[in-house]
């Protein structure tokens, strides 16, 4: 996997208490890196990381992007060689109400984390974790591009299109001669289990089926483009080997989405899980006034033809692992084993690398 480049390689995490970093981290564990940790506490009960004993077999760290001296001193002591900032305030609905919070993690974080890694001479490679929402969105049958214009209706959208924005301009005056080679990954909405975090389509699926209560959807026209977390996950991964192995000619921004045919709208998605599940029902939920986007997708041309990335699950297969994770742990089973089992079959199956 990976061309073996992680194994027995210094990796630092940023955010893995959270949904996609606890992911990563078991994944890289697999891989015989060794990893390092740093975020908040895990913000949800149940939570992944604890349900996967994410902290056995890492160095991890508590601690905040805005604490700058913890931070530096964790880059410091661990000497990465390859970072994967994934930490974040990640929720729409949350920056209305917190909008300062949104900036100064997001924007003001993310600045901290690229200076620590920068007065380390250890950091050879930085893959920034962004969003599919840092494009302007005008609402287009057609998926953004790497290149096209950044902006962000909301506080979360507009932070995630400042880090982007922010990240080309410290390559192009901190890094074109020295340093690290640093590049953005945008991935949209991604599912799979382990994911308790508010307002957020699955997870409040899972919820409403496993207390046996009917789903409620906010905007079922909604048109998202889902894969399991493993598929961006995947990219980010393909994206740190090239940047390793060749340095600063894959240092930009790439897309990670899925296919065409895994564009579902909400209403369609949560049948979807009713019926991988086997039971349960939908209904409307009445709307309020929070602008959210209607339509959003990505063009993933760029990662097919620069790093031979492809997604690999349908909508379809992406559901059914996310339903069983989420079965096997209401039914009290061992979640490490679940979750190994599930980065194994997806390792087996992946389409690039077939290719």
């Amino acid at each position: 996997m990976f061309n073996d480049i992680y194994n027995n390689r210094r990796v630092l995490v940023t955010g893995h208490t959270g949904f996609k970093g606890s992911w990563l981290c078991a994944w890289l564990k697999r891989l015989g890196a060794q990893v390092c940790g740093y975020a908040l506490e895990p913000e949800t009960n149940p939570a992944l990381f604890e349900a996967i004993r994410g902290r056995e077999g890492i160095s991890h760290h508590i601690g905040n992007l805005l604490d700058e001296a913890r931070l530096n001193q964790t880059v410091k002591d661990f000497q990465p060689e390859i970072i994967f900032h994934l930490a974040a305030q990640p929720l729409v609905r949350l920056s209305y109400r917190e909008p300062v919070l949104t900036y100064k993690t997001n924007v003001i974080g993310t600045l901290n984390v690229l200076e620590a890694a920068r007065a380390v001479p250890s950091v050879k490679a930085f893959v920034n974790i962004t969003t599919d929402k840092c494009y302007e969105n005008k609402e287009t049958t057609r998926g953004y591009k790497e290149d096209d214009p950044m902006g962000g209706y909301d506080m979360y959208s507009s932070s995630k299109g400042c880090v982007e924005i922010m990240s080309a301009s410290y390559r192009r005056s901190f890094l074109q001669e020295d340093g690290y080679a640093l590049a953005t990954a945008r991935a949209g909405n991604v599912i799979g289990g382990g994911d308790w975090a508010l307002d957020r389509l699955l997870p409040d699926c899972m919820r409403a089926l496993s207390a046996g209560k009917e789903i409620e959807i906010r905007c079922p026209d909604a048109v998202r483009p889902w894969q399991h977390v493993l598929e961006p996950l995947s990219g980010y991964l393909l994206l740190g080997q090239k940047l390793l192995e060749e340095g600063r000619s894959y240092a930009e921004g790439f897309n990670f989405g899925p296919d065409e045919k895994s564009t579902f709208t909400v209403g369609e998605m949560a049948q979807l899980v009713v019926d991988c599940y086997g039971k349960g029902s939908v209904r409307v939920h009445r709307k309020d006034n929070l602008h959210e986007a209607t339509l959003l997708t990505l063009d993933i041309t760029k990662a097919r033809e620069r790093l031979g990335w492809i997604p690999t699950y349908t909508a379809a297969q992406a559901v059914a692992a996310t339903v069983e994770w989420y079965k096997r742990f209401y039914a009290g089973e061992d979640m490490v084993s679940c979750t190994e089992e599930q980065i194994k079959n997806f390792e087996g199956s992946l389409a690039w690398k077939k290719n």
